[in-house]
């Protein structure tokens, strides 16, 4: 029998940055599905603080070279890898200067506080959507966490083209603990029209507020579950999640069960 696929598309994963509750529990889930008998299949962002030498990343030429069109502008897609020890899980890092290079105002590795995050969410949900298609590899549960991954669950439902290879593909979505963008450009929503993004969508999410929630409300309105990873879930967040009648786990809830990941993604298997 077949194993199990589960994409992993992170914000942070320890060791590549330093070490934050984020990266350390991404680092962790990936080799707990990988020793209960998943297939693994991870990617994040190429952050400037991440080392390239150290890690070991090394550039993927047939994965690259793409150009992804945001604001009129085209930006280059450079894919990398490394391989996460002990596990060799593969990493695969979306790499860009335009938004993914160190800046001198940054207040973390993922740059929260700067005026263009929701160009760089979009950027990263269509490199890592374009990238898996290229890869032929199809997982049955897409796991997205942090909020520069908030845009993942709307592209790979909406924007993968008449032969969606992630249809059938159940996607979760995480409230990490850490900084979130406490301002969203009002251009998002001419953004996502532009890159193809129907207006029926788009009006799913456009009375949310611009401001702290917004990512997390977007990625929840194309997910089929979510997982709270702060000590209290935000009620605003919850109350949505319900109201979308999707199955919810807690952080309480995994403090008080080493199995209650697994358990859960179990919900959505077939």
């Amino acid at each position: 029998m077949p194993k199990k696929r589960i994409l992993f598309i992170n914000q942070e994963i320890a060791p590549y940055l330093a070490q934050t509750e984020m990266g350390n529990h991404g680092k962790q889930l990936l080799q707990k599905a990988h020793s209960n008998g998943y297939e693994v299949r991870t990617f994040m962002p190429k952050f400037g603080a991440v080392n390239e030498r150290r890690n070991q990343l090394h550039e993927v030429i047939r994965l690259s070279g793409m150009n992804i069109s945001i604001n009129d502008n085209d930006h280059p897609l450079i894919i990398k890898v490394a391989s996460l020890q002990p596990s060799r899980i593969q990493v695969y890092f979306i790499d860009n200067d335009d938004y993914f290079i160190k800046g001198e105002d940054d207040i973390d590795a993922a740059g929260s506080n700067r005026p263009d995050n929701d160009e760089r969410a979009l950027f990263y949900a269509r490199g890592t959507m374009e990238t898996v298609k290229k890869l032929r590899w199809v997982p049955e549960l897409i796991q997205c966490s942090g909020w520069i991954t908030a845009f993942c669950p709307l592209y790979m439902r909406r924007m993968t083209g008449e032969e969606n290879p992630f249809k059938q593909s159940k996607i979760i979505y995480t409230v990490e603990p850490g900084n979130t963008p406490q301002v969203i450009d009002e251009n998002v929503f001419a953004r996502l029209k532009t890159d193809g993004v129907i207006t029926r969508d788009i009006k799913k999410f456009k009375d949310y507020p611009l401001d702290s929630r917004f990512l997390h409300l977007a990625a929840l309105e194309y997910s089929h579950g979510v997982i709270f990873l702060t000590d209290e879930p935000d009620p605003v967040l919850l109350e949505r999640a319900q109201a979308l009648k999707m199955p919810v786990l807690t952080k309480k809830e995994i403090d008080a069960n080493p199995d209650a990941y697994l358990e859960f993604y179990k919900k959505f298997e077939k």
